[in-house]
C-alpha cells in the first residue's frame, strides 16, 4: 500500500525547478506526515531536482510514499559523475559560473541529500547518466 508519483524534471529550466519537490511536500503534509520529516524530504528532493536541472539536462523523479517511509529515485541521462566520492565533498561543484551567479551550484546538493535521508545510493556511468536512490523513514 502506497502512493506512487512520477515527475518530469526539465533541464536548465530554473522557473519550474522545485515543482516536483513542492508537490511531494504538499502530499506528505496532506497525509499527516510530521513537519520535521516533511522538511527533511523536501530539502533532499529539492537538492536532487536542482542537480538534474543544473547538471544533467533534466530527468525523472519517481516517488513512492509508504506509511513508514518515502523512497525517491532520481534518474537522468546526463554526463554522469566521474568521481562520486569527490562529488560528495561539501563545497565541491562543477556548476558553471552562469549557474553560480543565480545562487545555485554551491556544492552542497549531494551532501545535503545524504544528510537529510536515512539511506542514499548513487549509480553513475560517465556519458550515460546517474541514478540516485534515497530513502527517508518517518519518525
Amino acid at each position: 500500500m502506497g502512493l506512487h508519483l512520477e515527475f518530469e524534471v526539465l533541464g536548465d529550466n530554473f522557473s519550474s525547478a522545485g515543482t516536483a519537490s513542492e508537490e511531494v511536500k504538499r502530499k506528505l503534509k496532506h497525509l499527516g506526515i510530521g513537519s520535521e520529516d516533511v522538511r527533511r524530504v523536501a530539502i533532499a528532493m529539492y537538492e536532487g531536482e536542482m542537480n538534474m536541472v543544473i547538471h544533467a539536462g533534466g530527468g525523472r523523479a519517481i516517488v513512492d510514499i509508504y506509511l513508514d517511509r518515502i523512497e525517491i529515485e532520481l534518474v537522468d541521462k546526463g554526463a554522469g559523475i566521474p568521481d562520486i566520492e569527490l562529488a560528495m565533498t561539501p563545497g565541491y561543484s562543477t556548476a558553471k559560473e552562469s549557474v553560480r551567479c543565480l545562487g545555485f551550484g554551491a556544492g552542497m546538493g549531494l551532501p545535503n541529500m545524504k544528510k537529510y535521508t536515512d539511506k542514499m545510493e548513487i549509480q553513475s556511468v560517465v556519458g550515460e547518466g546517474t541514478t540516485v536512490k534515497m530513502t527517508a523513514f518517518f519518525h
